[in-house]
């Protein structure tokens, strides 16, 4: 019965405290005994937690249906910025609507896509007093604008054509410069390519500083590939450290790099003139590995980029060459001409490919222009390539040159004309130009290294027409103008020439028996010279008339039989890569060398440098000068 009688008291207790208010029994306020109050004060307990935890319930519902009721309107708002379809209708909403920061910055980014997609004049939108009140609001309220729109809204200002005095958007700025350390690092990565990308100005510079900052101190968080290849491309050249840290993370993702993403990467070394070796070897091991399927536009940026870096790579040129063979009848001849001269700035030569080179200049010589024509004679020249049918391709060229030559600067035309020469290939009315004194003189009164480089071509092209072509009547260069000397890039001897000349102080037996380091008239230098008489024995050089020089030392005539020898060392740069054939310019010394009456002795770097002992390389080059003297006697 009691039990009963507490279950009853406990549901009018729970009953009344949901729908009653909360009243305290009487039993608790009147004298009660121990028994009473001790069955009292848990049912006041539990409708106290009870009436706790109903009003806990109450309140949130109250939350969500205050939420529940403004978030129709704003979304009323957001549809009405979404799907508006003119300037006008945006500014209808900022004008009808009590907008918040994130509403205004939505129209103001609205705004911006509709001019750019309209193409929009935005004098009108500026002068607007309703764009002038979204401002103000955007002003007001900056500091609640979202992450996600901050860099969206400077943008648009920006393509709205904004002032850069404006308060509006220097307090954008301002705002953007304070919250950088917030920003995720794509924010940052994206904010860096559209600041770097635009019109520098003051204000500008200092937001870029602050974001390249940000980009050296987190360049860890980089994940993926397309974030590093663009900041290379267009943030990494604004600061040094900060291409380091990219390049570093370069090599780290070069094994998810695309074929595009290493022409990019390539291209950015290369105009950047950045050699970085580890980032270079690690694109070119996968270029190879990987076996990409290469189009003609990548392949002709790989070959510019490598040949800008001069960086050498076998397999990687293999791949290029075999790729491009197929495809040269189908290539612009533009393309073409750029991976000719890319190819010979690397010194490759492969002799497949550049006969189709060759071919396709043939076959299309009227796309090609002069400057684009002189570009594919100089590579050839530089490689000493000879095209199969040479007849044919010269005729060609002499046809294109025949009435443009005057066209040519000065510089150009040297530079032609000295490249026919290395081709063998000059002609009288080409050389008479270049020797005319009203050009040469030109070329002459430069003092600077490229004018002493130019000076020499003349000796070259003035030799050329001395010894190789015997039709040639003049004009020649007058004494005056043959006292040029090689530049020296490195006063410091190579090995092999200070090896060289070692041995042949003991070949020679006596100092006045050879002569070191020879300037001719010709232009060209010998590295050391010797006179052997009829037996075979060494005259002192000195004592005797030296025409090939520009001052003689000695006055005497040589007697019967006296043989001239020219020794000519032969560095790993004067060669064709990976290849024993000379380049052009040296072919061409050996030739005029030989034509002007010594027997040449070659000393190349891969057979001197291998032999170990001193009596080695004696008998090295004692068997040389006697295979020379021996030809020399078989003719």
């Amino acid at each position: 019965m009691a039990a009963r009688l507490v279950q009853r008291c406990c549901r009018r207790l729970f009953c009344g405290s949901i729908f009653a208010p909360l009243a305290t029994p009487t039993s608790l306020l009147a004298p009660a005994s121990k028994t009473v109050v001790a069955r009292a004060l848990p049912q006041a307990a539990l409708a106290s937690l009870h009436t706790s935890s109903l009003s806990r319930q109450t309140d949130k519902l109250s939350v969500k249906e205050q939420v529940y009721s403004r978030h129709p309107e704003h979304r009323e708002i957001d549809e009405l910025i979404d799907s508006a379809s003119s300037p006008e209708d945006l500014l209808n909403v900022g004008e009808h609507h009590s907008l918040n920061g994130n509403q205004a910055s939505a129209v103001v980014i609205q705004l911006s896509r509709l001019v750019v997609d309209k193409k929009l004049e935005t004098e009108s939108i500026l002068q607007d007093s309703r764009f002038q009140q979204v401002l103000n609001i955007l002003n007001s309220q900056l500091s609640q604008v979202w992450n996600s729109s901050l860099l969206p809204l400077l943008k648009s200002l920006y393509h709205l054509g904004l002032e850069r005095n404006k308060r509006e958007l220097r307090s954008v700025k301002q705002e953007v410069r304070w919250r950088l350390r917030r920003l995720n690092f794509r924010q940052i990565a994206s904010l860096a390519e559209y600041i770097a990308a635009s019109e520098h100005t003051e204000d500008q510079s200092e937001l870029l500083s602050d974001v390249v900052k940000h980009l050296e101190l987190r360049w860890t968080e980089i994940g993926d590939t397309r974030a590093v290849v663009a900041l290379m491309m267009k943030v990494g050249h604004l600061s040094q450290t900060l291409m380091d840290r990219l390049e570093d993370k370069a090599l780290e993702l070069a094994e998810q790099f695309t074929a595009e993403d290493i022409r990019k990467v390539a291209l950015v070394l290369a105009l950047q003139n950045r050699r970085s070796v580890p980032l270079l070897r690690a694109i070119s091991y996968h270029l190879v590995q990987k076996h990409f399927t290469l189009s003609t536009s990548v392949l002709v940026d790989l070959a510019f980029a490598y040949g800008k870096l001069n960086f050498h790579q076998t397999q990687v040129f293999q791949k290029m060459a075999s790729d491009l063979h197929a495809r040269v009848p189908e290539m612009a001849h533009g393309d073409v001409g750029r991976c000719i001269k890319s190819f010979a700035y690397l010194k490759w030569l492969n002799l497949p490919l550049f006969e189709a080179f060759a071919q396709y200049t043939l076959d299309n010589a009227d796309r090609f222009t002069m400057l684009q024509l002189w570009n594919v004679i100089l590579s050839f020249a530089r490689l000493n390539f000879q095209p199969s049918r040479s007849e044919n391709y010269f005729n060609m060229v002499h046809e294109k040159l025949g009435d443009q030559l005057d066209s040519l600067d000065p510089h150009l035309l040297t530079d032609l004309v000295w490249s026919l020469c290395v081709l063998q290939q000059a002609k009288t009315p080409y050389l008479q130009r270049v020797l005319a004194p009203q050009l040469y003189s030109q070329l002459l009164a430069d003092q600077t290294p490229r004018g002493q480089n130019y000076r020499l071509k003349l000796m070259h092209i003035n030799a050329a027409a001395r010894l190789e072509c015997p039709g040639y009547q003049g004009p020649f260069l007058p004494p005056e103008a043959l006292s040029a000397t090689e530049p020296t890039r490195d006063t410091k001897a190579s090995p092999l020439q200070s090896s060289l000349q070692e041995v042949l102080n003991r070949v020679a037996k006596d100092e006045v028996n050879r002569r070191f380091n020879v300037h001719t008239i010709y232009g060209w230098q010998l590295d050391a010279e010797m006179m052997l008489n009829s037996d075979n024995q060494p005259l002192p050089i000195k004592d005797f008339a030296a025409p090939y020089l520009l001052q003689s030392e000695g006055t005497k005539p040589p007697p019967c039989g006296t043989r001239r020898i020219a020794f000519l060392r032969w560095e790993f740069p004067n060669f064709s890569s990976r290849s024993k054939d000379l380049l052009g310019r040296f072919a061409m010394a050996r030739r005029h060398l030989q034509a002007a009456g010594f027997l040449i002795v070659d000393v190349p770097y891969y057979e001197f440098l291998e032999l170990k002992s001193e009596w080695q390389k004696e008998a090295y080059l004692k068997d040389k000068m006697n295979k020379a003297v021996g030809v020399e006697m078989a003719k």
